[in-house]
């Protein structure tokens, strides 16, 4: 079978989205080598690389189509899927090409979640006409529905109505870097890199408000005395950002939260914006803090448990479907509950063992090769 993918994301995209195209494409072609695999990039890519005997690069290939590459992306890339022999497309993040449906070529797209319709104050009006246009396009004339866990399924039917019977939740997995035990000396060499104290908590994800990073500064400021460690944070942001950092200078909070994306030698290193030294930086960590409001997967948590980090995170949305009983739950509009957890994991060495070995347990069940299979199957379902 040739199989191709929209790739863009996979490509150009450092954050989930990114992630879960290059996890997915690598899975799926090294555990079935018998298929071709054609990613579709529509700008050729200097930071991320997928490489292997059946992975193909395809990008536009005259003036115009380089000229208008989101165009070629979105309309006249079934010339190229055509050509190329293509027998199903799938669409990795949320959309696929107009009117594949009226060509031969089955499709796939995946939907991870539908964040924009739970919480639209967060996002202008405009991006939600287009979100909105694109994603029920998508779910109205792809052969196959992937949902990234069963809390989009369920949004998926709330919100656009889709057929039960076309949608299959299909977990993601993660890189497989995070499961290798990093050595005691690449992990100083990687605390010394970033500047990083011996100790510290970690947060990862956008700086926005529905990841919830001004609740754990409020656990912080709760907190006092009581624990030293800071905070280290993986991510960036705009406008939810400022109100964070105006909270900490408000608070006298600025030393205990380090925005990592700040120091100098992350912005410039290749091995930050690629998440080489990730595994490092996690497993170095004491505990992962994550209550975000609302995801439609929550990576982050399950790199963690991969990472035998300890996660406190939320007891609500998809959550609890990658956490298991592997993780500290927390509401995550209560500040005092995210602190007695930080002050928990921190001081409660037995506790926090545990939580290490269960997560290690609870990673298992989130495997590539569980991952791709069940993806395949939804491939084979269709055509």
């Amino acid at each position: 079978m040739n199989i191709g993918f929209d790739a863009k994301r996979a490509f150009h995209n450092e954050t989930g989205l990114g992630h879960y195209s290059r996890s997915l494409i690598s899975s799926l072609a090294s555990n079935y080598p018998e298929h071709q695999y054609f990613l579709f990039n529509p700008k050729p890519s200097s930071r991320f690389s997928l490489n292997g005997k059946n992975i193909h690069e395809v990008g536009p290939s005259t003036v115009i189509s380089k000229l208008f590459s989101s165009v070629w992306r979105s309309h006249w890339i079934k010339k190229d899927l055509h050509e190329l022999k293509i027998d199903l497309c799938h669409g990795l993040s949320h959309e696929i090409p107009f009117q594949l449906h009226q060509t031969k070529i089955k499709s796939v797209v995946t939907i991870h979640d539908l964040i924009f319709e739970r919480y639209p104050d967060q996002y202008s009006k405009i991006d939600i006409q287009i979100y909105r246009q694109k994603f029920k396009y998508a779910c109205r004339y792809a052969d196959g529905i992937i949902a990234s866990s069963e809390q989009t399924k369920n949004d998926l039917i709330e919100f656009y109505k889709c057929e039960k019977e076309k949608i299959t939740t299909c977990y993601q997995s993660c890189n497989p870097v995070f499961s290798v035990t990093v050595s005691e000396e690449e992990k100083k060499r990687i605390r010394k890199k970033y500047n990083l104290p011996e100790q510290y908590f970690l947060y990862v994800g956008s700086v926005v408000e529905r990841k919830n990073l001004l609740t754990i500064c409020k656990a912080f400021q709760l907190l006092g005395k009581d624990i030293a460690i800071p905070l280290v944070v993986i991510g960036n942001g705009k406008h939810y950002r400022q109100i964070v950092k105006k909270y900490l200078q408000q608070h006298n909070l600025l030393e205990k939260i380090i925005f990592l994306s700040d120091n100098e030698v992350a912005k410039t290193s290749k091995e930050f914006q690629t998440a080489e030294d990730f595994p490092g930086i996690y497993q170095s960590a004491t505990a992962m803090i994550y209550p975000s409001h609302f995801e439609g997967f929550g990576i982050p948590v399950l790199e963690a448990l991969w990472s035998r980090l300890p996660v406190i995170t939320s007891n609500v949305s998809c959550m609890p479907e990658v956490g298991g009983d592997a993780v500290y739950y927390v509401n995550p509009i209560n500040e005092n509950e995210i602190a007695a957890g930080m002050k928990e994991i921190f001081s409660n060495i037995s506790m926090a063992e545990s939580l290490k070995e269960k997560g290690w347990m609870q990673a298992q069940k989130f495997l590539p090769i569980v991952a791709a299979t069940s993806v395949m199957n939804v491939y084979n379902s269709v055509r």
